[in-house]
């Protein structure tokens, strides 16, 4: 191999999944061990991979898909390396040890197909942003692949009595117990001219973590659903 590309070349499979890089995962893939992912996201892989668009675990909640927040995604299984990517974002890798955690489904990437899922509404919100917010919930024993727009940052809510507010275009996943709620904290007069969303955020309270993303273009989002 040329010495000016050796250092690219992907390391030899440690885990379940992995990044290649900061904007890449690298998933081993298994028979019997199937991956939901989004659909259009892979860009590579080796061996025998096959992929289904919409499989009937999908199909059970498409219509949740109709509120615009969800993510089309495809069944992929065989034996290989699979490589996936979503438009040069950040990949997140998460191992879930019998925990759980709710992503914003524009920044979800793929999961192991036997973990618990499904989208949920996010209480408490609706008066703030029109129409509510979705969320994909995933819990169990497994791996998780997010993306973010930029290095993000984690943010531990301490299970203290103080909040930690974070603009809806910026957030990317959080502890499924914290509790949120909605809080107004601007005019709508000196929004003019910026369109951020910032009339409202999110607050968090509880024991758990919360993962921001340095972009709050919401553009970015109607970008990767269509």
């Amino acid at each position: 191999m040329n010495q000016q590309l050796a250092g690219f070349a992907p390391a030899p499979v440690a885990t379940r999944m992995e990044n290649h890089g900061n904007h890449m995962l690298k998933v081993a893939m298994q028979t019997g061990n199937d991956l939901l992912a989004r659909v259009g996201s892979m860009v590579a892989y080796e061996g025998f991979v096959q992929y289904e668009p919409n499989p009937p675990a999908v199909r059970q909640i498409a219509k949740d898909w109709m509120t615009g927040e969800g993510a089309p995604l495809m069944k992929c299984s065989g034996d290989g390396l699979l490589y996936l990517s979503d438009y040069g974002a950040n990949v997140v890798v998460i191992n879930l040890n019998g925990d759980g955690i709710s992503v914003n489904a524009t920044n979800l990437l793929a999961f192991d197909a036997h973990l618990q899922w499904g989208v949920e509404r996010v209480k408490g919100l609706a008066k703030f942003a029109g129409q509510g917010l979705w969320n994909t919930k995933i819990s169990g024993q497994g791996w998780v692949a997010l993306t973010s727009r930029g290095k993000p940052i984690v943010v531990d809510c301490g299970g203290g009595e103080d909040e930690t507010y974070v603009d809806p275009d910026a957030l990317v996943a959080w502890s499924p117990n914290l509790k949120v709620k909605g809080k107004r904290s601007f005019k709508a007069q000196s929004l003019i001219g910026r369109g951020s969303g910032e009339a409202y955020q999110m607050a968090f309270s509880g024991q758990g973590i919360v993962v921001v993303q340095p972009s709050e273009d919401s553009t970015d989002r109607l970008r990767v659903r269509g």
